[in-house]
């Protein structure tokens, strides 16, 4: 846990900030200018405050995504360390879905695992604790939008703006954890028919799961856990792809199936 320096009114007016920016497709100046003091503990703060007031204007909070969890994502962002943020119902789209990307503020793909849990996890486990409380694997895609300036952000920045979590395409097939060998799953991302990144979804921590236990942790430390029937995006094994209009990207997992979506 890090001290906390931004003030209850001070963590309301930044989560204002957000939701005007979500709502309004417009970008935020970096907060950690603004606030040089702030504390990972206040980002959380933060994002905690924008989720409340998410939930009660009526949306619908479906799970949790993970970020930063493998080196080639720490390397392309030059942050060195996990975070997490809100998956909400209105966030999740079907693979082959058309997808409005104005939707969205600086809009990448990255590749993923996410799981669905059974049963509730708490601090403390450990990869098998995950896979016994996992429903299933499915495959996906997570969509990065970025409300915050993109230069110079720090995982400050980044956890304010809920991680940047946009939203996530849903393959459909579904695996039990125990008949794959999920840290040996690995998948290729296309662009138009043009492959852009792959990887092997070892590259999270070196087990996907390790990210989901990894979450149970840190959610702790803020009071709350995993619960049954969450869905936890698992953390990226590619770089995050840049998408524009009009772009179709599709992930081969291979006997896990791919996942697609259409950008209008």
């Amino acid at each position: 846990m890090t001290p906390r320096t931004l003030s209850a009114d001070d963590v309301a007016a930044v989560a204002d900030e957000l939701a005007a920016a979500e709502r309004d497709r417009t970008m935020v100046p970096l907060l950690t200018v603004r606030h040089p003091g702030m504390t990972v503990d206040d980002a959380y703060a933060v994002q905690g405050e924008w989720r409340r007031r998410a939930i009660g204007a009526g949306r619908r909070p479906v799970g949790r995504k993970i970020g930063l969890t493998s080196k080639v994502m720490q390397a392309a962002t030059g942050i060195d360390e996990p975070d997490y943020g809100a998956i909400f119902e209105d966030m999740v789209f079907p693979s082959g879905a058309e997808i409005e990307h104005g939707r969205f503020s600086n809009v990448r793909i990255e590749v993923e695992l996410a799981f669905r849990l059974a049963e509730p996890v708490g601090p403390g486990a450990t990869d098998d604790d995950v896979l016994r409380a996992t429903e299933y694997v499915v495959p996906a895609l997570e969509i990065l939008s970025s409300r915050i300036e993109m230069a110079g952000r720090t995982i400050v920045d980044t956890i304010s703006d809920n991680a940047a979590m946009g939203g996530m395409v849903v393959g459909d097939t579904r695996v039990r954890p125990g008949d794959v060998d999920l840290p040996w799953v690995c998948a290729v991302l296309r662009r138009n028919g043009t492959i852009e990144e792959s990887g092997v979804a070892a590259a999270v921590l070196d087990h996907p799961a390790r990210g989901v236990a990894w979450l149970a942790d840190k959610l702790a430390q803020h009071g709350e856990r995993l619960e049954a029937g969450e869905l936890v995006l698992a953390g990226s094994f590619t770089r995050p792809v840049w998408v524009h209009p009009g772009d179709t990207v599709l992930a081969d997992f291979r006997e896990q199936g791919t996942v697609s979506c259409r950008f209008v």
